[in-house]
């Protein structure tokens, strides 16, 4: 029995209107199979279908402003309501005050101290190492949990060898953006595909997609598209490959953006929660499942049905 956590980052529920949501008036045939026929909208939710569940969840977790990437994210990972600790939503990288509650225990090490095998799957190249080692970049809070719980990020040797899976899926970014010709690039099909195989590895598998985010700050409907049609068949590839009744799917993410690009900024849109196999699974992790800190003790108990762990 394993979970694979699909992150991404910047995605909410939203209203179902073409020229503002990129989810509204697109084919989606994976995402919406799963839906129901249904677009990934704000009245789409909750949906319960045969083989995934929609639900809607609440990101602003009664703090005032809008949430942010480092709090949103260390909530999930945490299962703490970190904005009413610190009395703010913060991003996008974790300051100091929220660093120090990913370092003092998170997912990883909480399922590693299990007995489970977790392990985040994107790869970051060389210079991102070097860019850490000299002070030059912060880790955002996914990397500092893992890195906190012992465990090593993958790099461009891993991604070389079909080991890990960039933060485009496919590869090309790494080619056109950052010169490192050597590295393959696959079909988004075949990067769902990888994702399955990868994580039937390991119990608890991690995948960080931040590039919604971006879109959505960058207002660009047809760019947020083309990425969703990309995705879809990510999607596609995952879904064939997949065995629902060996595990879950959870795709979920921090806080509301690319679904509304009538304005640059975060939204206060509730988040939704995608689950995907076999339906056992699937009540048993929605049934608590409220806001991002409901995330963390429902996936502990996926791995530990009988403990009651809040």
């Amino acid at each position: 029995m394993n979970l694979l956590f699909l992150f991404m980052d910047g995605i909410g529920l939203g209203e179902n209107d073409p020229s503002t949501n990129p989810f509204a008036g697109i084919s989606l045939p994976t995402l919406q199979k799963l839906l129901g026929n249904r677009n990934l909208t704000i009245n789409s939710a909750p949906f319960v279908g045969d083989i995934a569940s929609l639900l809607a969840i609440d990101a602003n977790l009664n703090i005032k402003g809008l949430p942010q990437s480092a709090t949103g994210q260390a909530v999930i990972l945490t299962g703490k309501n970190i904005p009413a600790d610190i009395g703010y939503h913060y991003g996008p990288k974790p300051n100091p005050e929220v660093a120090q509650f990913i370092k003092i225990g998170n997912l990883f090490c909480a399922l590693e101290d299990m007995g489970l095998k977790t392990g985040l799957l994107n790869a970051y190249p060389p210079s991102y190492f070097e860019a850490i080692k000299n002070g030059r970049r912060l880790y955002s809070a996914i990397p500092l949990a893992v890195k906190s719980a012992g465990l090593a990020l993958r790099n461009d040797r891993d991604l070389i060898n079909g080991q890990a899976i960039s933060a485009d899926f496919t590869g090309q970014g790494w080619r056109e953006h950052l010169g490192y010709d050597d590295i393959p690039v696959i079909s988004p099909y075949e990067a769902g595909k990888r994702l399955a195989q990868l994580s039937s590895d390991l119990d608890f598998a991690f995948f960080e997609y931040w590039l919604s985010d971006y879109a959505g700050h960058r207002q660009d409907l047809s760019q947020a598209k083309q990425l969703l049609i990309s995705l879809d068949q990510v999607l596609n590839g995952l879904i064939d490959s997949w065995s629902p009744a060996e595990g879950l799917i959870l795709i979920t993410s921090d806080h509301g953006n690319m679904e509304d690009l009538s304005t640059r900024r975060h939204t206060s849109n509730p988040v939704p929660a995608i689950l995907i196999g076999d339906m056992k699974y699937r009540s048993q992790f929605a049934d608590s499942l409220h806001d991002l800190t409901d995330i963390y003790p429902a996936i502990i108990r996926f791995f530990q049905p009988a403990q009651n762990v809040i």
